[in-house]
């Protein structure tokens, strides 16, 4: 199934003369550096693809952003960061909106860097619109504030087949459900069984689960053991920051946020860290964002 999705993926729709138009959104902090950087490489491999910038800052509208990705189909971006008045994540609302359910994040070391763990080689995949990150949260008295944590059959299947296809593409031998189903009965009860169910569709994978605490303790001690991860949303923004340290740090790694049915990537930097402190001071590491564009150019 995924071959297909990545072929859908691919092919863009903003295309003309074999060019294809990406839309390119520089950020806030490096970002307006490192995508700077992306745009002078393309330019120097004479890669055929325009980009088409739009200027999203925290307190800008989303239309034109979501306009230009919904006819480019790919997107390059640098963290956006919300700022006062809009309390709302312009990242999670683009997610969301698009639809954009499946963040990837494939962490690998780099042969040339001196890092504890040699030869790590783990995918992260994080379900990427619901959890704890669903955007529903109130007051619901003064000094009492309720937040959502939402988990549905639907959701969780196809993430969970987005992850086993996903490893069934790129001959993977493993998929490792992290969860806490031990304490979160319900919501990760559900997760964890309906992956185990999605998993019976793969017998050529093996499959095992993790509870999320014992997942970082062995990601650190022994993270050999791993090979594609499937998760809820807010463990897998914690696990795909661990991974990115374990491999060099945040300017090293890339993540990818698709939408397998309607064919809309966005690729930017795993952490999704903005790095305002280091911004203007040619100190930030234009790996990440690289990498993401040679995985957005695939």
């Amino acid at each position: 199934m995924l071959k297909s999705v990545a072929s859908r993926v691919i092919a863009r729709n903003a295309c003309y003369g074999g060019r294809h138009t990406v839309t390119l959104i520089p950020g806030d902090g490096i970002g307006p550096e490192m995508c700077g950087e992306v745009a002078k490489t393309i330019e120097m491999l004479a890669a055929p693809v325009d980009f088409e910038t739009v200027h999203l800052e925290g307190t800008s509208e989303l239309t034109e952003a979501m306009n230009s990705i919904t006819r480019n189909k790919v997107c390059m971006k640098g963290n956006v960061v919300t700022q006062w008045p809009i309390y709302t994540s312009r990242n999670l609302q683009l997610r969301h909106d698009l639809d954009l359910y499946a963040n990837v994040v494939h962490a690998q070391s780099f042969g040339s860097l001196d890092t504890r763990h040699k030869n790590l080689d783990v995918v992260c995949i994080r379900e990427n619109t619901e959890g704890e990150y669903s955007a529903m949260s109130h007051e619901a008295v003064p000094g009492l504030v309720e937040s959502l944590k939402v988990c549905t059959r639907t959701a969780t299947e196809r993430i969970a087949r987005f992850a086993f296809d996903y490893a069934d593409q790129w001959g993977r031998k493993k998929v490792t459900c992290v969860h806490k189903a031990n304490i979160m009965k319900k919501g990760d009860g559900l997760f964890r069984k309906v992956c185990a169910e999605v998993a019976l569709e793969y017998p050529h994978i093996a499959y095992d689960d993790i509870i999320v605490d014992n997942c970082t303790m062995q990601l650190v001690s022994n993270p050999d053991q791993f090979d594609v991860m499937v998760m809820p949303n807010l463990y897998g923004n914690i696990i795909s920051n661990m991974l990115c340290g374990l491999v060099g740090g945040p300017g090293l790694v890339s993540g990818g946020n698709y939408n397998a049915e309607n064919g809309i990537a966005i690729f930017e930097q795993a952490t999704r860290n903005a790095g305002r402190k280091i911004a203007g001071k040619n100190m930030a590491n234009p790996t990440a964002y690289l990498v993401a564009t040679s995985k957005g150019a695939r």
